[in-house]
């Protein structure tokens, strides 16, 4: 397929995918437990920061944490009490264990207290250049409160190449605004257009297979290839394409 033929078939994925009927099986589902944009945010982050591996596993760890929040995650961060985090000391999900859990909280809530939402934070980023400065300025903030070195490893670092996979898929839930119903676009400071696929394993090899990733390794230059061709197909909105690159990977393994 040339590059016209392979816009017009992603396209048709597009729709096929980016439906309410996605959110089912998917972390996005997490975050549509709620309603307050705080809700959603923390929720949102927590989900795809563990959003890697078997996803029936990712949602049943996903919802225990809301469960271990009282299914309010704001008001429950809001709460500042060490002794609530501590209901969390058996919580685990692959290498994501309690330490982990307890110091991602903790940073979350302090982050509260100083900011009146995440996206303040992020917005403050994105004057230091784009969506990839907002990226690391968010994750030098997360981590100044003292973390275990190995609670790091859960926040890519797209400065040293990572591609960031779940850092901009939580992006692409708070900033993409359209009207079918799976992401939320409650982030009015960064625009949809400025945002990177959450390029994973099955994303990737679909773009490698169409041939618009030439890249063998999936990094954050790998990141910006793909994403480069996708805004040549869409410049306002080059992210829904991850539905189509994500869905022919899983759902039709293309």
């Amino acid at each position: 397929m040339n590059r016209s033929e392979i816009k017009s078939f992603l396209d048709e994925k597009v729709e096929l995918y980016n439906c309410v009927d996605f959110i089912e099986n998917d972390p996005v589902s997490i975050p549509h437990r709620y309603t307050g944009k705080k809700d959603i945010e923390i929720a949102g982050f927590l989900s795809s920061t563990i959003a890697w591996g078997r996803r029936d596993l990712i949602l049943q760890k996903a919802n225990l944490m809301m469960d271990l929040m009282d299914d309010s995650p704001y008001e429950f961060l809001s709460g500042g009490s060490g002794v609530e985090l501590q209901r969390f000391e058996n919580f685990y999900y692959r290498t994501f264990q309690s330490v982990d859990a307890m110091y991602f909280l903790k940073a979350l809530e302090n982050i509260y207290s100083q900011y009146s939402d995440m996206e303040e934070l992020f917005a403050e980023g994105m004057k230091e250049g784009g969506v990839k400065e907002a990226i690391h300025h968010f994750r030098e903030k997360f981590f100044s409160w003292s973390p275990q070195e190995r609670s790091k490893k859960h926040f890519a670092n797209v400065m040293k190449g990572s591609a960031g996979k779940r850092v901009n898929m939580f992006l692409r839930w708070m900033v993409r605004d359209d009207d079918r119903g799976v992401d939320f676009g409650i982030w009015k400071s960064v625009s949809p257009a400025q945002l990177y696929l959450p390029l994973d394993v099955h994303s990737g090899n679909v773009a490698r297979s169409l041939g618009i990733l030439k890249r063998k390794q999936s990094d954050w230059k790998a990141v910006e290839e793909v994403t480069e061709v996708l805004r040549s197909f869409d410049p306002a909105d080059p992210v829904k394409y991850d539905f189509a690159l994500f869905g022919l990977g899983v759902n039709e393994k293309f």
